[in-house]
């Protein structure tokens, strides 16, 4: 599907609850599925509030091994020219990506 353009902006909403290393792999390749205009969520975009914690606070090893990849994926959005985000802190929090170009 996301080699064969014609589902290329076909989307209005794609929602993303996966495994966490691999989000920013998904968002390059969702990008082209949704149209202008529509939207990507991406949940647990807050990771436990271990994204703000301290280097050296005491974390659950999961928490801590996914943490870096929801940290690189929050920093590729807020640079992603394409999309206009709005971070949610509804439950381990949301973000929504309105493709803009």
């Amino acid at each position: 599907m996301i080699e064969d353009e014609k589902f290329h902006g076909s989307f209005d909403f794609i929602f993303v609850d996966a495994d966490k290393d691999n989000y920013l792999n998904y968002h390059k390749r969702l990008i082209d599925l949704v149209k202008i205009g529509g939207v990507i969520g991406y949940d647990n975009t807050l990771w436990n509030g271990s994204l703000v914690a301290p280097p050296d606070a005491p974390l659950r090893k999961y928490v801590r091994y996914y943490r870096d990849f929801v940290l690189e994926l929050n920093k590729a959005l807020a640079v992603d020219s394409r999309v206009e985000i709005c971070q949610l802190p509804v439950g381990d929090g949301i973000t929504l990506c309105r493709r803009v170009s």
